[in-house]
């Protein structure tokens, strides 16, 4: 039987990888949207590319996305309500933890590298000269809220 890989593109510019349950995709295989504000359970900061790989961030259950950010990009101090792994697939991703971007506290995280977002607790990022793809493993549903509402990209449109 032939596994079909249906590619549709999903509200909030990110695209969703239908699947049977089984799936193989390799990198060539992504079809990223054009850059956006992001999909459900990305920080909504312009310019970022979301594709879900495996269920659905915004409803109960397991999901799999794939984020690329672009080079330069700053992300204020966020939280989700689920609790996710991420590992960085490529580019350097500056990565920290607080209520309050910190450039002082940002790790350096290669690719390779994983880290956590625990529930609600409040994380930055940015990107230096090279953007990112990181991958982020969840339980749903997810969503994001800025420490400082004033930072949130939503209000900014």
């Amino acid at each position: 039987m032939k596994q079909i890989l249906a590619v549709l593109i999903v509200a909030a510019g990110s695209v969703l990888i239908a699947q049977s349950g089984e799936l193989r995709v390799s990198p060539s295989d992504v079809k990223w949207p054009a850059p956006a504000a992001g999909g459900i359970g990305s920080s909504g900061v312009s310019g970022t590319q979301t594709v879900v790989l495996k269920g659905d961030p915004s409803k109960p259950g397991l999901y799999t996305m794939l984020l690329r950010v672009g080079p330069n990009t700053k992300i204020e101090a966020h939280a989700h309500p689920d609790d996710r792994v991420a590992t960085v697939i490529s580019g350097t991703w500056y990565f920290g933890y607080g209520k309050q971007f910190n450039e002082a506290a940002l790790k350096q995280l290669p690719p390779g590298s994983v880290y956590t977002e625990p529930p609600n607790a409040h994380h930055f990022a940015m990107t230096r000269a090279e953007g990112v793809t990181i991958q982020i493993t969840g339980t749903g549903p997810s969503g994001t809220v800025y420490a400082d509402p004033a930072n949130d990209p939503a209000r900014k449109k």
